[in-house]
């Protein structure tokens, strides 16, 4: 039976999880292969031209349709869903093109460009396990794609993500975790549009005693300062510059950042030091509502990490 025949026989894919974080698209990996049932894991592998996504955005299906996940900004997840569910009656993996380049005339991408993306029959959840713990941990992990042994395995994590020796090499990075100190009705914006955000958000207050605030800020942490006292921010900035966070903003005009660099300087640090503050705060300004700040500030977290780790 060719695969036409075959794919009038399958369940209609239907998305079950509206979401593009790794691990909620992994834990419906394991959920479902714990289940008992066949799963496959998807992955972007090739972009031509423009993309929605980035190389490794990973799919999964389950074998009665469900899939979650994006490898394109939502116009070909149905087909790839379906490409998945014939992966698995067949049991063999697959790569297959979209938009410019694939031979379906039908799909098209809007940003006129084309993907490959690699379908894994998930074997063994070992690997996405893996990668749930490490992320667990806030450690960056890689998964490497075998498509001459279609095996999933779990790696260090690249620099980023793409083929190397004929393998597929995803990488998979902690979520974004934002520091905020201020007691202050700016806080509280950047506090409610982070949550929604997605962001683990946590909350510093200068005068804790006790607290190593430098052992919570990570690799993929922000810190975010929203005082009108320089005296009060002093605590938890001298923390979030002794640590490895990829971003640190403080409020405050450019009159205020100058005051700020000199308290600083005369404390020890260095100009090399300094150069890490974003001061005033936020990727546009002046604003003038707090709604308006806070926008700006996770505007500017967000391009920064992405600038990283681009």
């Amino acid at each position: 039976m060719d695969d036409i025949s075959t794919a009038a026989l399958l369940p209609i894919p239907v998305r079950t999880l509206s979401t593009d974080a790794p691990t909620e698209i992994f834990e419906f990996a394991v959920e479902r292969f714990q289940a008992g049932g066949d799963v496959a894991v998807a992955f972007l592998v090739e972009i031509r031209g423009g993309a929605a996504r980035g190389l490794g955005a990973p799919m999964v299906i389950d074998a009665d349709g469900r899939f979650c996940g994006y490898v394109s900004g939502g116009c070909t997840e149905a087909a790839v869903a379906a490409e998945a569910l014939l992966a698995m009656r067949t049991g063999s993996d697959r790569i297959v093109k979209f938009g410019a380049g694939s031979p379906y005339f039908d799909i098209a991408l809007p940003c006129g460009g084309g993907i490959s993306v690699a379908i894994h029959v998930l074997r063994d959840e070992t690997a996405v396990k893996g990668v749930l713990a490490a992320l667990a941990m806030r450690h960056a992990v890689g998964m490497k794609y075998s498509p001459e042994h279609q095996t999933l395995e779990i790696a260090d994590a690249p620099r980023s993500a793409g083929w190397e020796q004929g393998d597929f090499m995803a990488v998979y990075r902690p979520s974004t975790r934002l520091l905020v100190s201020g007691q202050t009705i700016e806080a509280e914006a950047v506090t409610r549009l982070a949550e929604v955000s997605g962001y683990e958000v946590m909350q510093a207050y200068p005068e804790a005693r006790g607290i190593d605030w430098r052992s919570k800020i990570d690799e993929y942490t922000a810190s975010v300062l929203l005082h009108h006292d320089l005296d009060r921010e002093t605590n938890i900035l001298g923390a979030a510059l002794q640590a490895p966070g990829f971003y640190i903003g403080a409020l405050g005009s450019t009159r205020t950042h100058r005051l700020r660099v000199d308290r600083l300087l005369a404390l020890g640090y260095t100009h090399i030091d300094l150069e890490r503050i974003h001061a005033p705060i936020g990727m546009f300004g002046p604003t003038r509502d707090s709604i308006a700040l806070a926008l700006s500030i996770l505007a500017d977290i967000a391009a920064t990490r992405l600038t990283r780790y681009n």
